[in-house]
């Protein structure tokens, strides 16, 4: 299994055509299993079952069709976005509620070692943090499966620009707040990110 870090911001019809590739790959059995992390330019994406209306701001970012489940979010720079391709049939592990209740625990202990106390809400994806003005949202999920090979992934905010998801109601979801790691206080590097990241990756999958 691969583990890929790219420096700078990754354009996002790139980064779809590089999953794809490696997906199929992986599916063929030339291609080995791989967790990509990236920033984005700033832009929205629509999953397949995002509504018109929940695009606040069409002419804000460019839009784009991701393929994957879920409806619209928001990247930008400052939020770590993590491609996660991995084989379930390989692993003896094709359970599709059971992979993404793996990568909300991997978000939540990832969170938990910054001492940010991240959980799951009943009826609402992502992962949710407390604040003094509610509910908000830290972290998105965003799955696709072929052939039982995984690929797109989560989206955690470090220190995005949080203004920017005003232009879209994240994930259908009006009644709360998006938050990240600097609007919680917390001042953390995306290298630290990573490194953690990585760690509780590896004790999951």
């Amino acid at each position: 299994m691969e583990w890929k870090i790219s420096e700078g911001l990754t354009g996002y019809d790139y980064a779809l055509k590089q999953m794809e590739g490696q997906v199929a790959d992986i599916i063929s059995g030339e291609g080995s299993e791989l967790v990509w992390l990236v920033e984005h330019p700033p832009l929205y994406t629509a999953g397949t079952s995002a509504k018109k209306a929940d695009l606040l701001e069409p002419d804000k970012f460019p839009v784009y069709e991701a393929g994957r489940g879920g409806e619209f979010t928001y990247h930008g720079p400052g939020q770590r976005v993590a491609y996660v391709m991995l084989n379930l049939k390989a692993r003896n592990a094709e359970d599709i509620r059971a992979y993404v209740q793996n990568l909300e625990q991997w978000i939540i202990n990832t969170l938990s070692r910054f001492d940010i106390d991240g959980g799951r809400r009943p009826g609402r994806i992502g992962i949710w943090v407390d604040t003094p003005s509610g509910e908000a949202k830290i972290a998105a999920i965003g799955i696709r499966i072929r052939k039982w090979v995984t690929y797109h992934g989560i989206a955690i905010n470090l220190h995005p620009d949080l203004a920017n998801f005003k232009g879209i109601v994240p994930c259908g979801i009006s009644e709360y707040g998006v938050t990240s790691f600097a609007g919680l206080g917390r001042q953390v590097t995306m290298d630290a990110l990573d490194d953690v990241l990585k760690e509780e990756f590896l004790k999951i999958f």
